[in-house]
């Protein structure tokens, strides 16, 4: 007697989300691909201002414009404002996120969070692996190994857009709970690795009012002129605290609750996240972008891009080093694990995903600026290479993700597909014997009307009466 087979737990990596999750997904999407434009928008003007000679002293003069209380130490210049202030409304939102995936996103699965994470981490070490040799063997600078270490998801999906792909929703949850993870790491890199001195008493200050911050949440205390404050002086604290002000807003983000309870349609970090998010696309990241992405463009300036160490790690990490160590992770996670990659998509899917995530602006300006602080003509130069590598990345994407785009357009078509018309795409169905009824029915009455056309056409050949399709047998007008 053989031995009962063993049954078959092999998890499929990328495979199909549940309906909910795909639900969140599109509507996440929608949201990012906004966000991506207006960025894209701010970043072009930007380049424009900083670069037309007579526009030039302008954009200097504004973004040097400092204002504020000098007495708590926050007299910034407007474009720290909008790196160190605003700037906190987008990894506030960030720390929803990471939130909501660890209690009830992919995150929450260990299984299921393996990929996104190994994928994340090894996204991160291989382009800051790219740039330490790269520095090393020209003997450069290693104070930038952070720079293209992280991925702008708002403007990757502002790519998609643009290049209108039917990217299957799979990818794309992959391509954002990537980027969550990726977010995470690089918000503790900004922490741990470019904070300089510490004032212990503001960093104290600042525990004390997350605290606050946190119980008022658990005591379900509620109304904006409650925490707004409050969340104005938790980010000065840890503004002068030493430790970068950002940081602030994912702590804040992380301690709301993001799962419903009992006569709930949606959790306090949903609702908020709805409120938070317009402002952080459409305000505080836009605005980063116009004050940070202002670099001046000559022949010269591209061309040392591709000679200088520093410059030239920062671009190969980030067209290089991101696709190579996203795609490695991903496949050492399927080749050493049990999980086995989707029967829809093909390695090349996978690939071309990654060379998108090579798109680095938002988190790697900021570490560009962190990193050289002081050094002006570094951090342009820092700058211009990130939207260097990022553009070729985008553009490698927009070619790889153009040649599969057929395949995408009928996985799609596939996971729309709603015959039954109750709402609900088909393919999530299959298991349910209800569907197939309706299905029964209507494939019944269709071939009821097939049959009832056949009996007329049938009668009128037998009656003699067989219409002369398009007017043949008429010669002048006349019958033949």
């Amino acid at each position: 007697m053989s031995a009962p087979r063993t049954p078959n737990t092999a998890r499929k990596a990328l495979g199909r989300l549940s309906l909910p999750e795909r639900t969140f997904v599109a509507d996440a999407l929608r949201t990012e691909t906004v966000g991506g434009v207006i960025l894209l928008l701010a970043a072009m003007a930007a380049l424009v201002w900083a670069n037309i000679p007579a526009l030039r002293h302008s954009y200097e003069a504004v973004s040097h414009f400092s204002f504020g209380p000098a007495a708590v130490g926050l007299d910034l210049s407007v474009a720290h404002w909008a790196a160190d202030g605003v700037l906190a409304i987008f990894f506030f939102v960030a720390g929803i996120e990471l939130k909501r995936e660890l209690v009830a996103g992919e995150l929450r699965d260990p299984k299921a969070a393996v990929l996104p994470v190994v994928a994340a981490l090894c996204g991160m070490a291989v382009p800051a692996l790219v740039y330490t040799v790269t520095n090393l063997a020209g003997h450069g600078s290693t104070r930038g190994w952070a720079v293209p270490t992280a991925t702008d998801i708002a403007f990757a999906l502002a790519v998609l857009a643009v290049i209108g792909t039917s990217l299957p929703s799979a990818l794309r949850a992959f391509l954002l709970t990537l980027a969550v993870v990726d977010d995470l790491f690089a918000i503790l890199i900004i922490a741990v690795f470019f904070t300089d001195r510490l004032n212990f008493a503001a960093l104290g200050g600042a525990f004390v009012g997350l605290a606050v911050f946190w119980l008022l949440l658990r005591k379900g205390v509620r109304g904006w002129y409650v925490y707004l404050p409050l969340a104005l002086v938790n980010w000065a604290l840890m503004y002068n605290s030493g430790v970068h002000a950002t940081i602030a807003g994912v702590a804040m983000g992380l301690m709301l609750r993001c799962t419903t309870r009992e006569g709930e349609e949606r959790s306090p970090g949903e609702r908020i996240e709805h409120l938070a998010r317009p402002l952080s696309a459409g305000l505080a990241v836009p605005l980063f972008a116009l004050f940070s992405a202002g670099v001046t463009v000559s022949g010269r300036a591209l061309g040392d891009l591709f000679t200088r160490p520093e410059t030239l790690g920062v671009v190969l990490g980030l067209v290089l080093g991101k696709t190579l160590g996203i795609f490695g992770g991903t496949w050492l996670t399927v080749r050493f694990t049990r999980a086995s990659l989707s029967e829809d998509l093909a390695w090349a899917d996978v690939f071309a995903v990654a060379s998108l995530a090579g798109i680095g602006f938002t988190v790697s300006l900021l570490i560009g600026e962190l990193a050289y602080d002081g050094n002006v003509l570094l951090t342009d130069e820092t700058k211009a290479a990130v939207l260097t590598g990022s553009l070729i990345a985008a553009a490698c994407a927009t070619v790889l993700l153009k040649i599969r785009n057929a395949k995408y357009r009928r996985l799609c078509e596939a996971e729309d597909r709603d015959e039954d018309l109750d709402g609900v795409p088909d393919v999530y169905e299959q298991d349910d014997p209800a569907y197939h009824l309706r299905m029964a029915e209507i494939l019944e009455r269709r071939a009821a009307e097939h049959r009832r056309i056949a009996a007329e056409r049938t009668a009128a050949a037998g009656d003699g009466r067989v219409e002369v399709p398009g007017g043949a047998g008429e010669e002048g007008g006349r019958p033949a």
